[in-house]
């Protein structure tokens, strides 16, 4: 669903409209560093407008900064979604990896459901919504989450914080300071994006030869590999570890002639998607280091691919 601002009736939109609809950008950066998931963080936006409109006219006009009021709703929402994706997580079949996104220049064309921008136009890709980033966002606690977006990565005061996730300034500090820890300690020195881009590259050609020797020494020997189907198709259930064990993995799975791999970006990073006669059927995020990769996300679940499909 996509929320579009209506005009007054006397056919001139108002300042109060047109800043709103201004607001639209940021609430879904906001939601999907939050949530891991470009569906979902359009839904919370959606009904964020839904709760601003179904408010008496008199109330909107009281409020002295939609901006923050839409903030404020989203954060909440936001938090609800999470405290209840983890009981949803427990039951999903398989690793769950966050939605992957294609680069803006990327984004299939003709997806645009309703002719408004793309949503994934919305979302700025920087280092914050990284692959490596957002999974370790998924190991925090909702509240630990939703505190170290809101201010160490939108700069929002602890006061503000505080108000949406529901305790006070000292204790929202200290859920971003674990969360920021948490951040540190799975942070590698990043390689410059030529070389990870390189990488990408000979590790497709590798995988296309099903060369398992030159596929081993792309990988770090404690490489990890994560794959998402979500019980819609068939995905490896736990995660695979050791670079011989993913080597052969991936060189047993090729398909000459009708699986074509393409260098993406994923996410801001440079990755790869799988495309079966014409359709991407996986998507390929990675965590590389020193010139060697530690971590492959593959994300299969086709309702995760919506962002990379023509529809």
């Amino acid at each position: 669903m996509t929320y579009r601002a209506t005009a007054p009736q006397d056919g001139r939109q108002d300042s109060t409209t047109r800043a709103l609809a201004a607001e639209r950008r940021r609430l879904v950066n906001l939601a999907y560093r939050m949530l891991g998931s470009l569906a979902e963080a359009e839904d919370v936006v959606q009904e964020t407008y839904a709760r601003w409109y179904a408010m008496p006219a008199r109330q909107r006009e009281a409020v002295t900064s939609p901006g923050g009021w839409l903030t404020k709703v989203a954060g909440r929402i936001c938090l609800d979604v999470l405290r209840s994706a983890r009981a949803r997580r427990e039951r999903y079949v398989g690793e769950w990896v966050p939605e992957p996104l294609p680069a803006h220049a990327e984004w299939p064309a003709g997806s645009a459901h309703d002719g408004t921008a793309d949503p994934v136009d919305r979302v700025t890709l920087d280092e914050s919504v990284g692959m490596a980033f957002l999974v370790v966002l998924e190991s925090m606690t909702p509240a630990e989450r939703v505190a170290f977006v809101l201010h160490d990565v939108f700069r929002y005061p602890f006061g503000e914080v505080a108000d949406i996730v529901g305790r006070t300034p000292a204790a929202c500090r200290q859920l971003a300071a674990s969360a920021r820890r948490r951040i540190d300690a799975s942070r590698a020195p990043l390689s410059p994006s030529a070389q990870r881009a390189g990488v990408v590259r000979d590790f497709k050609l590798a995988w296309q030869a099903a060369d398992i020797s030159a596929l081993i020494g792309l990988l770090d020997p404690d490489a990890t590999a994560v794959g998402d189907g979500g019980g819609l198709v068939t995905a490896l259930l736990h995660p695979i570890e050791g670079a011989e064990r993913i080597a052969r993995f991936f060189a047993e799975r090729t398909l000459p002639g009708r699986l074509a791999l393409r260098e993406r970006t994923v996410n801001g990073q440079p990755g790869l998607a799988a495309h079966l006669d014409g359709t991407v059927v996986s998507v390929y995020a990675f965590d590389i280091a020193d010139g060697r990769i530690r971590r492959i996300w593959a994300v299969l679940n086709p309702e995760k691919l919506r962002p990379w499909r023509t529809e």
